[in-house]
């Protein structure tokens, strides 16, 4: 790989998401910390996400917003990482991934700003409600050890930082399978790096 990599970022942000994925491919990257409000507005940077917001990984001519975005291009632009899937593993490994870019952090957000759907409207929201996706992503933790199976992939930066974040600001409950995710997501090298102040 010759292309430089770039993160822009805020350590307060999904940014650390990607971060935590750049630490896992084991290449070397330059972060540029943008400071919320006009920096994140300038003509430059707009030019880069026009939605003025972070993460955005720029390699060489790519330009990649949306966190599971960037753990899905990275894990295929360096393939010699290992955090593609396995032809057997692509199925769990693109579900997972995008429910929790869709149903979790979705559902988490409305109840976070006190959006609750009613019984007869749930079926309007893609995640029906609190209750039903928590109850998948026990279900699945309790069956398998990483997202796609028994490897840790890409898949599980990004469903992993949601996993991690619910039971920080207990947006999560604190059940077995879940807590157990999270303490082996947490000893990784890759996440200890991502997340010590520098």
């Amino acid at each position: 790989m010759t292309a430089e990599l770039t993160l822009y970022t805020n350590p307060k942000s999904r940014g650390r998401i990607a971060q935590w994925m750049l630490e896992e491919i084991g290449q070397p990257y330059r972060a540029v910390v943008l400071e919320f409000g006009e920096p994140m507005r300038t003509p430059e940077f707009l030019a880069l996400n026009p939605m003025g917001k972070v993460p955005v990984l720029v390699h060489g001519d790519a330009v990649v917003t949306e966190a599971a975005a960037i753990c899905a291009y990275l894990a295929e632009a360096i393939p010699e990482a290992g955090l593609a899937p396995k032809p057997e593993e692509r199925a769990d490994y693109f579900r997972w991934m995008f429910f929790a870019a869709g149903p979790l952090e979705a559902v988490i957000t409305a109840r976070a700003l006190g959006l609750e759907a009613p019984p007869e409207r749930r079926r309007m929201a893609g995640y029906g409600d609190f209750d039903t996706v928590v109850a998948a992503l026990e279900r699945k933790l309790a069956v398998s050890d990483y997202v796609a199976g028994g490897r840790f992939t890409a898949a599980d930066v990004y469903f992993g930082a949601q996993v991690v974040w619910g039971l920080m600001f207990q947006t999560l409950p604190p059940s077995p399978a879940l807590v157990a995710y999270r303490d082996r997501l947490m000893v990784r090298p890759a996440w200890v790096r991502a997340n010590t102040p520098t």
